[in-house]
Formats: C-alpha cells, structure tokens, sequence
C-alpha cells in the first residue's frame, strides 16, 4: 500500500490529522496510525476514506495499479 499517496491527497484537501478523523468518526491518533501504516483499515473503512477524496480505493491505496 502506498500510505504516502493518502497523506498526499489529504494535503490536497487541505485536510488535517483531526478533520480526517471527525469525517470518519474515529480519533486522531487512529486515523494518524492508518495514514502512517501502522494500523491496518478494513474494505469499508478504504471506501469511506476513499469516498471523501471522490475516488476508488485503488485510486488512493493502490495508485500503481491503476492504468493511465
């Protein structure tokens, strides 16, 4: 998984650690563990954070993967 491309695309957003979690209804700190891959995220967890950039979870997960 490529967990630099999630922090990129939350930079985009201009969102925060905080305003990610609020979004999810997780903590920071939780949050802040899947972004740096030291926690692992579920399928519905990867689409909920998927669906708040208006992408696929390859889009933000799997960007390698993804055919241009």
């Amino acid at each position: 998984m490529h967990w630099n491309t999630l922090r990129i695309i939350r930079k985009q957003y201009g969102y925060t650690y905080q305003m990610m979690a609020d979004k999810l209804g997780i903590t920071k700190s939780y949050y802040w563990q899947i972004e740096n891959g030291k926690r692992g995220l579920s399928y519905e967890q990867a689409v909920q954070i998927s669906s708040i950039f208006s992408k696929t979870p390859d889009e933000v997960f799997l960007p390698d993967y993804i055919v241009k």
